[in-house]
């Protein structure tokens, strides 16, 4: 499993003090006392400290002590915000994190493969993008009455999707 969980996404400068906006993936709230860490594409993480955090236009805003102006934060737009997983609260055996999650085989009841579990959309509910293997994208609503099952250790996740779902996207009968 991966060490560092990847969290938010440092997207822009906000303002001229060295605020970052972030695009925050996480179900669970935002905590400046979880140890941060951020990472340009492959490098290794490093570590940051959070001074402040505020909502603004339902849009996160982040101040790190290492960040002091808008140049500086310029210079972290695209960065990944992460925490290792130790820093997250534990789960159920139930339960799992999406990141665990991403890439597993997604299949119906009766082990018909539909695609991989490829990334999340942020909305109203949860989004996931799952792609079939003619490189189609079918999004899915993940609400627990439509997710059967789902096994790390073999990584498929077992659906049963809404009526009608499926021959939307894939022009079935």
């Amino acid at each position: 499993m991966k060490t560092y969980i990847h969290m938010g996404h440092l997207v822009r400068p906000h303002g001229i003090l060295g605020e970052i906006v972030v695009n925050w993936y996480a179900i669970s709230p935002f905590s400046s006392k979880t140890p941060f860490f951020i990472q340009k594409a492959a490098e290794e993480p490093k570590s940051v400290t959070v001074a402040s955090y505020r909502l603004h236009n339902e849009r996160l805003l982040v101040k790190l002590v290492e960040v002091n102006n808008r140049d500086q934060a310029e210079l972290l737009r695209n960065y990944k915000l992460l925490t290792r997983r130790e820093n997250l609260p534990a789960i159920d055996k139930d339960e799992a994190y999406i990141c665990d999650l991403l890439g597993s085989k997604v299949v119906l009841p009766d082990g018909k493969l539909i695609g991989h579990f490829d990334h999340v959309l942020k909305g109203a509910t949860q989004i996931w993008s799952i792609m079939t293997e003619e490189n189609l994208e079918i999004l899915f609503p993940a609400e627990p009455d439509f997710i059967k099952n789902f096994d790390l250790a073999a990584h498929i996740i077992t659906i049963d999707p809404p009526e009608g779902l499926l021959e939307l996207y894939l022009g079935q009968d």
